[in-house]
């Protein structure tokens, strides 16, 4: 019986699978992560009500099982916090769907798209094609950036710095250019430049655009920085280097004088040679 149990519902969730997505999903606008979890949601729904009847097909009453084993449940929950943690994370990510499958997130320094989500673990995909186990608390402990949950036009900046020398024109039609020609770049909304302040050693610009190609957005970042690096030497706009002023007081011209002359003079003047 408890084989027959589980047989059924693993059909069962076959079954709700297929009608799900060839009756349901396919004339809506449901996205990709939340067919996920929902699917899995109503996976979990069925295994747990298959176990509830195998117990009872084994003749186990449910009532006694859960009033013995509450003091071992505790004892495990104790020793098993963090698991439980995770597994209860996992449940709350499926019902929110703030994180779903498909989507682009950053956590901390980890960037990648998240490829499933489980009860207790999610697995992230990174950009060198490295799937990477992450623990479903930490999506609910850390800030989690989601670049794809509004919508998957997004908003990206390259700071610049170049000489005081320069004219902002020059160098504000420049950026422009190079950013417009890549063809990654939307055009509505343009991209713009912004100056961004007044540095120590030279002129800070900020050059914003909106793109769809979140996923490989270093490779375009690198593209535009190509382009900007070949027109500045063509317009010959300068990127300054860090400039510091030292400022000697006369005491300590004296004394450095006196001290380094000495031994300039002497490694400058030929040595005689001895007979």
């Amino acid at each position: 019986m408890v084989v027959i149990i589980f047989a059924v519902s693993r059909l069962l969730v076959w079954s709700l699978r297929k009608f799900l997505q060839k009756r349901i999903f396919r004339k809506s606008t449901i996205d990709e992560g939340r067919q996920f979890t929902l699917i899995q949601l109503v996976k979990y729904f069925v295994y747990v009500v298959a176990t509830l009847l195998a117990f009872q097909a084994l003749g186990v009453q449910l009532s006694l099982l859960l009033a013995g084993s509450a003091a071992l449940l505790v004892g495990i929950g104790l020793g098993l916090q963090q698991t439980f943690k995770d597994l209860v994370s996992g449940l709350i990510l499926l019902f929110e769907g703030n994180v779903t499958v498909g989507d682009i997130v950053e956590i901390n320094t980890l960037i990648g798209r998240v490829t499933s989500i489980g009860l207790r673990t999610s697995k992230i995909e990174s950009r060198d094609a490295i799937t990477i186990i992450v623990p479903n608390s930490r999506f609910l402990e850390d800030n989690v950036v989601n670049w794809s949950h509004n919508k998957k036009l997004t908003r990206f900046t390259i700071p610049i710095s170049v000489s005081y020398d320069c004219d902002v024109e020059v160098v504000r039609k420049t950026l422009l250019e190079c950013v417009k020609s890549h063809r990654d770049v939307v055009e509505k909304p343009g991209p713009f430049v912004r100056l961004q302040d007044f540095g120590d050693s030279g002129v800070r610009f900020e050059l914003l655009f909106w793109t769809y190609n979140v996923w490989r957005i270093e490779n375009l970042k690198s593209d535009i920085r190509y382009s900007i690096f070949k027109a500045f030497k063509a317009n010959q706009i300068t990127i300054p280097f860090p400039q510091r002023d030292v400022h000697v007081s006369f005491h300590q011209q004296r004394f450095l004088l006196r001290r380094c002359l000495p031994e300039f003079v002497g490694r400058m003047m030929p040595r005689r040679k001895h007979p």
